[in-house]
């Protein structure tokens, strides 16, 4: 049997597949699990976060486009995403929920993986760092918040004390100038 591409699992697990599913929980539970519980450092939330995770997998109508990304950073974002919504239920819930900012370098240059794909997270994360250099503090603050510790803009407004329209315009710029970073880092490397 040969082995299949993360995209071609993607696939198979779109046309529900249950065996495709398996392989890429076998291939990616571990950095999932890392990620997640070096975010909430707890045991129990993070094998929550990876059952979501594997589960929105099964149940997403939309799969992973290999022309938008490495199929890792792609894993890593559904992991942030699904961390962030956790974090903020368990907020409304009153629950106590600690999500420990920027641990996501850590969890993109860890895990198990071939070398190829550990030379790849490496380089998002240098490419992610330099970019922050031309951030100011607050505006990292601002990301950090908004994406990292789960925050929605209007939680945000309230805790600046700043209408929402302020926050989102201030958002907008970091994003704005991240991606212009980010993006002539990546046509220099090419």
């Amino acid at each position: 049997m040969r082995n299949r591409t993360d995209g071609e699992l993607m696939q198979l697990i779109m046309a529900k597949e249950h065996s495709a599913l398996e392989e890429l929980y076998d291939r990616y539970a571990k950095l999932v699990y890392s990620f997640a519980m070096k975010s909430m450092k707890n045991e129990q939330e993070a094998r929550e976060i990876v059952q979501l995770v594997f589960t929105r997998l099964w149940t997403t109508g939309k799969g992973y486009d290999a022309s938008k990304g490495v199929f890792v950073n792609w894993m890593i974002t559904i992991t942030r995403n699904i961390t962030i919504d956790y974090v903020r239920k368990n907020r409304k819930l009153g629950q106590v929920v600690r999500f420990e900012p920027r641990e996501w370098e850590q969890a993109l240059v860890s895990g198990d993986a071939n070398p190829e794909s550990v030379i790849s997270r490496k380089s998002t994360v240098e490419q992610i760092q330099q970019a922050y250099v031309h951030l100011s503090t607050n505006q990292i603050e601002l990301i950090e918040m908004m994406y990292w510790e789960g925050y929605s803009l209007s939680e945000i407004a309230s805790k600046k004390n700043e209408p929402v329209g302020t926050v989102k315009s201030r958002l907008h710029q970091c994003l704005k100038i991240l991606r212009k970073h980010l993006t002539s880092r990546g046509e220099d490397d090419v």
